[in-house]
């Protein structure tokens, strides 16, 4: 007995003390080889320890790419690069897909371990010999809303799954599946119970715990996906409740603590990435200059933003317009190590951005491209200065040759003039935990310098101008979203690639990218490895590096933020009354209006503002606001809307999609070998 509890504690104290703790506020640790886990479990200090184990699902999986991907492809929005249909196959294309698939079972495995530590902080809190009582019952809250969350990712994913709500562990070794609408009335009695009980604040002041608008935010989302299996409650639909609980949230929102910013560009600003007032619920990234960071957990290392950038390397080659040996795919200390590109946008997605009216395309996608010096490093640091970062502005500097312009198709007139950086990163050694840190800052254009003391700081470093001008000379690649001319191509320096040109029209849906062949129609055909970036989770500011090798980032990671609760409004009104469309439109109109790029053309004539607003418009405000953010899955299910978005937006996807097996996920089996019931178990057919 004390080895199973040394083990639990011992986890909480060296992995999730970091998950839960701020410098201000940091949970205690125990040393409890000397005590039963019963005599440690208790006592509230050691009940309260334990209860951080509820978190532990968040700061795994969810931060990292597995249930980031799952949640998200197969879906309209997201298809295969360059036509290679290698990694991911199985749930981007429903391709082979059985229940042997790696990212299934890590969102499995994410969700499911939890749940027990939930359970049992649920039943010791009755058990206490001291604490607070007004303390246990928001730490129960947050256990309850965990357990809800935990509960609501399997029954949107694998539908009937078991509802255990005990710790005893044999319940879970001849586990029964419980019947979806069972399981969605608990998860909405947790949060119902969350929601009453979770204060406003989070819990001695860390903003890391759970709230009371992360409980009404998740019990809206809640009920619109259950409304997609056709339950109602009390004689109400769920999609009423979900109408119901979202404007509560919406006009209740200073009351509950909540917020919608006024521009869509401090959603991912880089000061706000850890405290982000719009967020209601977040998986918080570890800070690698507190003291408690665990640098061999590193939030099992996220490497979710790499899988939507394309290689530099295939694209470019060596040493003419990409700086290669210093901004290389393995040593870019600006967008990270490039060497993953598995998730490209569909047209469809790519389409759904007015980008002449609408700041999200390029708060959402970068699609022009730069090297970086490293001139702030080598100022402050000298010798000292880390090799990623030991970059001049001379170096990060082209000048044009006849070579390439042949070799990119750039009039021969722009030979002899030059790209130079954008960016200048800076280092700061984040001592023996995470390593270098790579600051950015901008250089801003027509001041060729190279002293820092031009340089200017951003609210975001990934956000370049829209569109990018002509006369810009900070970016040696750009792929432009409106189709330039031949004359239009010659009057810019830098390698112009239109994004309609990177699609393979044989396939209009949208969904095929070129391959890197001879006939592809590119100059050079290398540049078919290229495609929008989506950026959202490329965090760049100082402590969002993990270690030296440029895969992995610790920035958090908003679970929910409070757009989606005008969303679901939206969606739940055309559900609930078929002739709400102007109540809708009004709802994606706060959306639409925050992201305009100019005041003054939020108006009809521009197609930002709605009268009216259908089903597509949802599907498409949900796609420019929310794409990425693990919900385009789940959507697509509670809607019954695979079958005519995929035919009409992803024909790849669609190619192998059976309605009557995806709209679940396999049930792993490596959980169903653990059990001694695997075969009566199933499947869900796979």
């Amino acid at each position: 007995m004390k080895i199973q509890i040394k083990r639990v504690i011992y986890r909480y104290g060296i992995g999730l003390l970091v998950a839960l703790s701020v410098p201000s506020c940091k949970l205690e640790e125990f040393n409890p080889t000397s005590l039963s886990e019963e005599n440690v479990l208790r006592d509230f200090n050691g009940w309260r320890a334990f209860q951080s184990n509820c978190y532990s699902g968040l700061w795994g999986s969810l931060i990292g790419a597995q249930f980031g991907i799952a949640s998200e492809v197969g879906t309209d929005l997201w298809t295969f690069p360059y036509n290679n249909h290698n990694q991911y196959k199985d749930v981007m294309a429903y391709e082979e897909f059985t229940n042997s698939s790696g990212v299934v079972r890590n969102v499995w495995e994410y969700a499911w371990g939890p749940i027990k530590d939930c359970n049992k902080t649920i039943e010791l809190s009755a058990k206490l010999k001291d604490g607070d009582p007004n303390d246990i019952k928001v730490l129960v809250a947050e256990a309850q809303f965990l357990r809800a969350y935990y509960y609501s990712v399997l029954v949107t994913h694998f539908g009937n799954v078991p509802l255990i709500l005990t710790s005893d562990p044999t319940n879970s070794l001849n586990p029964v599946r419980s019947t979806v609408p069972e399981i969605y009335i608990q998860i909405i009695a947790d949060l119902t119970a969350a929601s009453q009980n979770l204060p406003v604040q989070p819990y001695q002041g860390n903003p890391q715990r759970a709230t009371k608008k992360a409980a009404l935010g998740l019990l809206a989302r809640v009920y619109a996906q259950g409304a997609g299996e056709g339950l109602n409650e009390g004689g109400k639909s769920y999609w009423l409740r979900a109408k119901e609980v979202a404007d509560d949230l919406i006009i209740n929102k200073a009351q509950y603590g909540a917020m919608l910013y006024d521009d869509f560009s401090k959603v991912f600003a880089s000061a706000n990435n850890r405290n982000n007032t719009e967020a209601l619920f977040t998986a918080y990234g570890l800070n690698p200059y507190n003291p408690s960071y665990d640098v061999f957990s590193g939030n099992s290392r996220p490497n979710l933003y790499l899988h939507y950038y394309p290689k530099f390397d295939d694209a470019f080659g060596t040493g003419d317009v990409l700086r290669r040996g210093v901004n290389s795919n393995t040593t870019n200390a600006y967008y990270g190590r490039l060497n993953q590109q598995f998730i490209a946008p569909t047209k469809y997605l790519i389409n759904c951005f007015n980008a002449n009216y609408d700041k999200r395309w390029e708060n959402t996608f970068a699609t022009a491209f730069t090297n970086y010096s490293g001139e702030q490093a080598r100022a402050s640091l000298g010798t000292s200065t880390p090799g990623p970062a030991n970059v001049t502005y001379a170096a990060a500097t082209v000048t044009l040759t006849t070579a390439m312009a042949t070799k990119y198709g750039i009039d021969p007139s722009h030979v002899g003039k030059k790209i130079y950086p954008y960016i200048d990163v800076n280092a700061r050694n984040a001592s023996q935990f995470a390593s270098w840190q790579y600051i950015p800052k901008v250089w801003p254009k027509g001041v060729y310098t190279g002293s820092i003391s031009a340089l200017q700081d951003v609210a975001n470093a990934n956000v370049h101008p829209y569109p990018l001008a002509p006369d810009e000379d900070r970016f040696f690649a750009y792929l432009s979203k409106e189709p330039l001319t031949a004359a239009e191509k010659r009057a810019r320096a830098y390698v112009t690639v239109n994004i309609d040109d990177l699609f393979d029209m044989s396939d209009p849906t949208g969904s095929t990218y070129k391959a890197v062949t001879s006939n592809n129609g590119l100059t050079p055909t290398n540049l078919a490895n290229l495609f929008p970036a989506m950026m959202k989770f490329n965090h760049n500011f100082d402590g969002s590096w993990l270690g030296s090798n440029f895969q992995q980032k610790l920035g958090n990671i908003m679970i929910m933020r409070m757009a989606e609760v005008y969303l679901i409004a939206a969606e739940a009104t055309l559900h609930v009354n078929g002739g709400g469309g102007s109540t809708a439109a009004q709802y994606l109109n706060e959306l639409r209006r925050r992201a305009c790029r100019n005041a003054a053309d939020f108006n009809a004539g521009t197609g930002m503002q709605l009268s009216n607003a259908t089903m597509n418009d949802v599907f498409d405000e949900y796609a420019r606001e929310l794409c990425g953010e693990f919900n385009r899955w789940p959507l697509l299910k509670r809607n019954r809307a695979f079958e005519s978005r995929l035919q009409n937006f992803n024909k790849t996807a669609f190619t192998n999609f059976s309605p009557t097996k995806h709209y679940n996920r396999p049930i792993p089996f490596n959980f169903l070998n653990q059990i001694n019931n695997g075969n009566e178990f199933g499947t869900n057919g796979y």
